[in-house]
């Protein structure tokens, strides 16, 4: 192995022990590391909408419950949108030159977010516009862990990812602590909405510059296009990623309205100026979705992916239907646990789905029978089209399912608005999510765990 000007490493196996215990673990550390941190400002920076919209109100901006969520969703959206493309441009550009560029993208929502705020004539549409360069942040993640990828050995590679995962999530609990918190600091019910965005702007620069002093290129890290379209021709590709969109869709996208819920059925905590503080709890949500996710892998380690995956659309559909049943009861507390047991199994769910998604490719590929699992793109053409092994079909499955999750983050408020809009309350989309969840379990289980199948022989 050796390293060319750029920070390119040829030669660069983690799967070559000695390599590995002599270069390669103290590299692939340091690229984790400054990884996470960007990718926990990217998250950071794709929710601070979800924080900043509950106080526009209150700072003059005379905006609709229909433009405040559409403000709240639109990062999702282009965020979701953006995982595409972002999956491939560390083969394209380098890992730690794609980190360097994409941590500098942030810069832009941040300080046009700080701007923005500065007075109320600012219109919708140039609000709307800001918030959608918010997404820059949601696309991190896709780019990140298809980089981390190639630093690990096949045998750490899910728990380096699973790290790089759940460091990237805290970054939405940690923007909604703190914001409410920074842009109340002159106290006296003040507000400084800038300081939403120019806080994270330090950050960010000691991002891009870490990344590329301590970062690497691969020179073997190539984007896997014939995998992604042999990946997107598995049906079972467009039923994990609905499964998606109930656990991780659910999680961005609670995370992205929790604050006004709070604000919108409990009025009078937006009150306080650390009232704020009781907005603040907002940060339970996440932080609590976020940490569970590993536990989420550990347990389909153990019980199996299907089998995790169905208790929490079972918990999800449960702890959703009780939020709506313990409304008019007008108690805070009681919402506020209901809502972190809803994210507490969002978070499992995130896991155990993601664990499924390799044993489901190479269990299809064993069905198509011996010679069908290849990794040479080259070889003769049948009806599916190229032959590619089911590990870069399960490689390319993993980012592109979480792109298509991603759009759960933009559903969830759309629908919530709807319902309001409709009714004046947020019932009847609750009702809804309950009615998604008990689909999304009968399709786990239909695909996955009824007995007399491939799937649920094999315990995925």
């Amino acid at each position: 192995m050796r390293e060319r000007p750029g920070r390119w490493l040829d030669g660069y196996d983690p799967e070559d022990q000695h390599q590995w215990e002599t270069q390669g673990q103290a590299i692939a550390r340091t690229n984790l590391k400054w990884s996470i941190f960007a990718e926990f400002l990217g998250f950071a920076v794709w929710q601070l909408w979800a924080v900043v919209v509950v106080f526009l109100p209150r700072a003059g901006y005379a905006f609709t419950d229909s433009q405040l969520f559409w403000l709240i969703s639109m990062p999702s959206l282009i965020g979701a949108t953006l995982r595409v493309p972002y999956t491939f441009m560390v083969g394209r550009f380098g890992g730690r030159n794609w980190t360097v560029v994409s941590a500098l993208l942030l810069l832009i929502p941040s300080i046009g977010l700080a701007l923005a705020v500065t007075v109320p004539s600012t219109p919708f549409w140039v609000m709307l516009l800001i918030a959608a360069t918010a997404g820059f942040g949601g696309g991190n993640f896709a780019s990140s862990m298809a980089n981390i990828t190639y630093f690990y050995p096949a045998r750490e590679k899910g728990y380096a990812l699973g790290l790089n995962a759940a460091g990237g999530n805290l970054g939405a609990g940690i923007a909604q602590l703190v914001v409410p918190l920074v842009i109340t600091l002159g106290g006296a019910g003040a507000l400084n909405l800038p300081l939403a965005g120019w806080f994270w702007v330090p950050l960010i620069l000691l991002a891009a510059w870490g990344a590329k002093t301590c970062m690497h290129n691969i020179s073997d890290a190539k984007g896997d296009v014939a995998g992604s379209l042999a990946a997107v021709k598995e049906p079972h590709f467009w039923i994990v990623s609905l499964l998606y969109v109930g656990t991780f869709g659910s999680f961005i996208g609670f995370s992205g309205v929790f604050p006004k819920l709070i604000a919108d059925t409990f009025p009078e905590f937006a009150t306080f100026s650390v009232g704020a503080a009781a907005l603040s709890l907002a940060f339970m949500g996440p932080i609590i979705g976020s940490l569970a996710r590993p536990y989420g892998g550990k347990l389909a380690d153990r019980f199996g992916g299907a089998r995790m995956t169905a208790w929490s659309f079972t918990g999800m559909a449960f702890f959703a239907l009780a939020v709506v049943l313990t409304l008019p009861l007008r108690n805070f507390w009681l919402f506020l646990v209901l809502f972190l047991a809803l994210f507490i199994c969002s978070g499992i769910g995130n896991g155990a789905t993601y664990r499924m998604i390799p044993s489901i490719y190479r269990i299809r590929a064993l069905l198509r029978g011996p010679g069908t699992d290849r990794d040479d793109v080259n070889v003769e053409q049948t009806n599916e089209g190229r032959r590619v092994s089911s590990a870069r079909r399960a490689s390319a499955a993993l980012g592109l399912i979480s792109a298509v999750g991603a759009y759960g983050g933009f559903a969830i408020p759309q629908v919530l608005s709807a319902s309001k809009a409709a009714t004046g309350q947020y019932v009847i989309a609750f009702y809804g999510f309950v009615g998604f969840y008990i689909l999304a379990l009968a399709i786990t289980w239909a695909c996955y765990l009824r007995p007399g199948t491939a799937m649920a022989a094999e315990h995925i």
